[in-house]
């Protein structure tokens, strides 16, 4: 079969690095149907990894420079992986919640910050970007296989599903400063809205909403950046862990 430029319909994506394939065939080597190695990819560490994993699972290994640059217009990329996409179902854990998120590299960083943080579990209500978009994939750097991501027609069908996590709306117009805010004992969501327009005023009436402290210099934070620094001081992963 003839690989296709990805599109959001289709019932295959594929990765578009070395790292990012690594990380699919450690995860989900049972997924993947084949893989493109560049010509020029062998000499690369990371391809030996490659070829030894999917020997060890039976996956077809093809070189094809024409394949590999049809599907990537930019970059040098040495190995292409296409896998079968897939449903997660979230364990009952602390969550980060996006509503509306557009922006595919904003959300491939907010993966990969989330398992920085030990933060495994990803809703994503409404409509927004796709997160088996090969661009989300390698702005992840492949953290993506260790998450679990689901996808909520609203808010309100994700409460009904985890009604005992207590919420944490991020907003400009958060009643408390998040440095106010002590991480519960129970299970949370921490929830964020688009990166244009945030958190509709609805969400002022769920659980306790919070503002992040800057100057008036900016009008807001990235989304990723602010993700970013509510799951630093959520976290319980101890700092000294990230000592090298």
């Amino acid at each position: 079969m003839k690989i296709k430029s990805y599109q959001k319909e289709s019932d295959y994506s594929y990765t578009t690095g070395v790292f990012e394939t690594i990380e699919l065939l450690k995860a989900k080597p049972d997924l993947v149907s084949r893989i493109y190695l560049a010509s020029n990819s062998y000499q690369n560490k990371g391809v030996a990894i490659i070829t030894k994993i999917a020997s060890q699972h039976d996956i077809e290994v093809v070189e094809s420079d024409k394949t590999i640059n049809r599907l990537v217009k930019k970059g040098n990329c040495l190995a292409l992986a296409v896998f079968e996409k897939y449903q997660d179902e979230l364990n009952q854990a602390n969550h980060v919640v996006l509503v509306n998120p557009s922006d595919m590299g904003n959300l491939g960083t907010i993966i990969r910050t989330m398992s920085g943080f030990s933060y495994r579990d990803l809703a994503i209500v409404g409509s927004g970007a796709d997160t088996f978009d090969p661009k989300v994939l390698r702005a992840s750097m492949g953290a993506i296989f260790g998450l679990r991501i689901k996808y909520y027609d609203s808010f309100e069908q994700y409460r009904g599903e985890f009604p005992d996590n207590q919420v944490f709306s991020l907003m400009l117009k958060g009643a408390k400063n998040l440095h106010q805010v002590t991480p519960p004992q129970q299970f949370h969501s921490l929830v964020f809205g688009n990166e244009s327009s945030g958190l509709p005023d609805v969400y002022l009436e769920y659980g306790q909403s919070i503002f992040i402290n800057h100057t008036q210099a900016i009008d807001s934070l990235n989304l990723a950046m602010a993700v970013g620094i509510t799951l630093f001081h959520f976290s319980k992963v101890n700092f000294m862990d990230f000592v090298v």
